[in-house]
């Protein structure tokens, strides 16, 4: 039985993915920023990411993660292919880290 993303009546047309592919298109934004839009909890951003990233390469196009970055020190985690932000910087000990930017290339 194949799962389908359930559509959120909100008074919005398509599926919660369509939608956030939309969001994706406009530009660089964060979860939190999807979830707004979207309408959306912020935990349930980054589930569906990953699927939309996976259907994406049907398409032609590429989910592009901008990484977080290390608040305190500047580290950027570029080798982080996450859709959360890291818990803490192993280089300054820091907590506060930038939230990872998301968009779609064609």
């Amino acid at each position: 039985m194949r799962h389908r993303t359930p559509k959120v009546d909100s008074g919005h047309d398509g599926t919660v993915r369509e939608r956030i592919h939309e969001v994706l298109l406009d530009g660089p934004v964060t979860a939190r920023d999807v979830s707004q839009r979207v309408g959306i909890p912020e935990h349930d951003v980054p589930g569906h990411l990953e699927h939309l990233e996976r259907s994406l390469k049907h398409k032609g196009q590429t989910l592009v993660i901008e990484p977080s970055a290390c608040l305190d020190c500047g580290f950027a985690f570029t080798h982080r292919h996450r859709y959360t932000r890291p818990g803490h910087c192993h280089n300054a000990v820091a907590t506060a880290s930038s939230l990872p930017r998301f968009r779609i290339e064609r």
